[in-house]
C-alpha cells in the first residue's frame, strides 16, 4: 500500500476510512461545510509539518470546502476525482466514500500544487480556439477536459485559471483536446 507524507484533508468520517483502505495516510476531517477556525488552525499546522492535499467531493460544496481552505492555508496540494467515479450506484449520492479504492489511489497519484504564476502560458484564445467558452458544448468540453486533466470541473475563469495555476502545459493541454475533438468526432 502506498504511503503518503501529507495530511489528507476530507470531508467526513467516510471519506477517512475509504481514503485509508486506498492508502497509508493520515487525514484531517472538516466536517463538511461545518469546518471552524480550530479545524483551520489543525490544517495549518499539518502544511507546515508534513504539507496537506486537499482531496474534497466533486460537488460543489466540496469546491466550496476546497476555496475555503485553499484561501486560508495557502499552498496546499489539490487531488481531484471525477464525479463520475464518486457516484453511489444506490442512492445517486456523491462523495470520496461511493468511490473505487483504485479511483481514489489515482486520483492521489495525481496531485496539484496550485502556485501564482505571470507566464499563463494558456490564453483565454486557446480556450476560446477549442470551444471551451461561449459555445453550446463549451460546459459539457470543459467537464471533460477537467476530468482528463484531474483539476476537477470547472466554469471558463475557473479553468484558465487552473490549467496555468496547475502548469498544464501548452502542448498537454493542446494534445488532451484533440484526443477529445477526435473523440466527439468518433461518437
Amino acid at each position: 500500500m502506498r504511503k503518503i507524507k501529507e495530511v489528507i484533508v476530507v470531508e467526513g468520517k467516510d471519506d477517512t476510512t475509504k481514503v485509508k483502505q486506498a492508502v497509508d495516510a493520515d487525514t484531517i476531517e472538516s466536517n463538511g461545510s461545518a469546518i471552524n477556525q480550530e479545524i483551520i488552525e489543525r490544517i495549518r499546522h499539518a502544511k507546515e509539518k508534513r504539507g496537506v492535499i486537499i482531496f474534497t467531493d466533486p460537488d460543489a460544496p466540496g469546491e466550496r470546502i476546497r476555496t475555503i481552505i485553499s484561501d486560508a492555508v495557502p499552498g496546499c496540494k489539490h487531488a481531484f476525482l471525477p464525479k463520475d467515479q464518486a457516484r453511489s450506484k444506490f442512492d445517486q449520492g456523491i462523495g470520496i466514500e461511493h468511490a473505487s479504492l483504485k479511483a481514489i489511489q489515482e486520483a492521489l497519484a495525481t496531485v496539484y500544487e496550485l502556485t501564482e504564476t505571470e507566464n499563463n502560458e494558456i490564453t483565454k484564445a486557446d480556450l476560446l480556439a477549442y470551444g471551451l467558452l461561449g459555445g453550446h458544448h463549451a460546459s459539457r468540453r470543459r467537464d471533460k477536459l477537467g476530468e482528463r486533466l484531474r483539476i476537477g470541473k470547472t466554469n471558463g475563469k475557473q479553468l484558465l485559471k487552473r490549467l496555468n495555476m496547475f502548469h498544464i502545459s501548452q502542448q498537454e493541454f493542446e494534445q488532451t483536446m484533440e484526443m477529445l475533438i477526435q473523440e466527439e468526432n468518433d461518437e
